[in-house]
């Protein structure tokens, strides 16, 4: 669902981070993509792609194709994707910031729903969840069982309501990432569910759930590489509830992302001729 601008609703400015890893054959269209979704909200806004490792050409083909309103910001080391999405999400100008994830497999024609779900509830974050009842989803058996089993172990450790921590598009609201994002500690695996759990401790309580569209259509990943990436996650969501139980970490702010100091920033702005 696409709302078009309207001049009364141009009080909001969204800002949408993508974190990008190995993308380089596809960057440039599903950027353009966003853009096209982006295009027809009613708000004005800015996209931040976040390259987490100079490891190939994605950062080349996102510059050679001057997109405006396009921020881009590479470091050579690959360093996680949630640290790639704090980076981002500091970097940020937007009322409402979100981030989704850059290989397509959540349709963007959901950022007009998330967006006007953050209308509708006056809610603190919108998440998209697989498990909404008006989501369409489409990946395999095993894949399911994983997730309706870590819904319900973080449901019991943590007491969150929604229905899906893990899906790649969430929306905050600026006050809230202030106070959330100086005391965020995960860079890899499961900095989605941190951000939540500090967001709930921290009495932001208005969360709620949206639908998405999703199609995994992604293939040749090695069963290791899904072991080691399921064994992350539980090592780093067993780690998020020491930290808030046992440490009490999350009660204090700590310290902001620290920007690498190889960062590489783009920004394409048109010039006008005479």
């Amino acid at each position: 669902m696409s709302v078009k601008k309207t001049s009364q609703s141009a009080s909001h400015f969204v800002s949408l981070i993508v974190p990008a890893y190995k993308q380089a054959g596809l960057i440039a269209k599903n950027i353009r993509r966003l853009k096209k979704e982006l295009d027809q909200i009613r708000y004005d806004y800015e996209i931040i792609v976040v390259i987490d490792g100079l490891v190939d050409k994605t950062f080349d083909k996102l510059k050679q194709a001057r997109l405006e309103k396009v921020r881009i910001l590479a470091y050579p080391e690959n360093r996680g994707k949630s640290y790639a999405v704090r980076l981002g999400l500091r970097k940020a100008k937007g009322d409402y910031i979100m981030f989704m994830d850059a290989g397509m497999e959540i349709d963007p024609n959901g950022i007009s729903m998330l967006l006007e779900h953050m209308e509708w509830y006056r809610a603190d974050i919108i998440v998209g969840s697989k498990r909404h009842r008006a989501s369409y989803v489409n990946y395999s058996l095993s894949r399911k069982i994983l997730s309706f089993g870590y819904y319900y172990l973080v449901k019991l450790m943590f007491g969150i309501k929604v229905t899906d921590t893990q899906a790649g598009i969430k929306v905050f609201k600026r006050q809230v990432l202030a106070k959330v994002l100086p005391r965020l500690f995960e860079k890899r695996f499961a900095g989605d569910l941190e951000m939540l759990v500090v967001a709930k401790s921290l009495g932001f309580d208005r969360i709620f759930d949206a639908p998405i569209r999703l199609d995994y259509f992604r293939g040749g990943v090695s069963s290791a590489a899904v072991f080691l990436a399921i064994w992350g996650i539980l090592l780093d969501t067993l780690a998020i509830y020491y930290r808030q139980n046992i440490l009490g970490y999350y009660r204090q702010p700590h310290h902001k992302t620290m920007e690498p100091a190889d960062l590489q920033t783009f920004t394409y702005k048109k010039t006008t001729s005479n």
